[in-house]
C-alpha cells in the first residue's frame, strides 16, 4: 500500500483463497447465484461462507453496505425480498441492518482473503464466528 492509501484507507492486499480450502468450495457450490449477484451490482462484495448459504456484504461495510445471502443453493435473498416476501416493516430492517453492522465490526479482525468472482476481485471472510452472529442475527428478525 503506497503512502496515500495509509492516509486515505487505500487498497489492502489480502492473499489469495486457496482453491482446496472449505470457503472455496462452498463458493463454488453457489458460484452461478454469486456471479448473478457479482454481475448486477458494481459495489464491491464481501462474501462470508457458510456450510448450508452465504452471506455477502455489497458496498462498504460496516458504513455503508447491503446484504445478501443464498439459501438453498440458489435462492437470493435481500432487504427488497425480505420486505416483500416477509413483510418486514422498515423498522425491522433497519434493526436488523444496525444488529449485521455490529456483527461485522465485531469480526473486523478476521482473516481476509481475495478470490474472482464473475472477472471480479471478492474478499472472502471464512470465519465461522461470523457466521454464527449472522445468522443468529437474521434468524431472529426474520423468525
Amino acid at each position: 500500500m503506497g503512502i496515500l492509501g495509509k492516509f486515505f484507507g487505500g487498497k489492502h492486499d489480502y492473499p489469495s483463497l486457496d482453491s482446496s480450502t472449505p470457503a472455496a468450495k462452498q463458493l463454488e457450490s453457489v458460484r452461478l447465484p454469486l456471479e448473478k449477484l457479482a454481475n448486477e451490482t458494481k459495489d464491491p462484495l464481501e462474501v462470508v461462507p457458510a456450510e448450508d448459504s452465504v452471506y455477502i456484504f455489497l458496498g462498504k461495510p460496516p458504513k455503508k453496505f447491503g446484504i445478501a445471502w443464498i439459501e438453498d443453493g440458489d435462492k437470493i435473498i435481500n432487504f427488497k425480498s425480505l420486505l416483500d416476501e416477509k413483510g418486514l416493516s422498515p423498522e425491522n430492517l433497519q434493526h436488523l441492518s444496525e444488529e449485521l453492522r455490529k456483527a461485522y465490526i465485531a469480526h473486523q479482525d478476521k482473516p481476509r482473503y481475495v478470490t474472482r468472482i464473475s472477472d471480479r476481485e471478492v474478499k472472502v471472510i471464512p470465519s465461522t464466528s461470523l457466521v454464527n452472529n449472522l445468522k443468529g442475527v437474521v434468524q431472529q428478525t426474520v423468525s
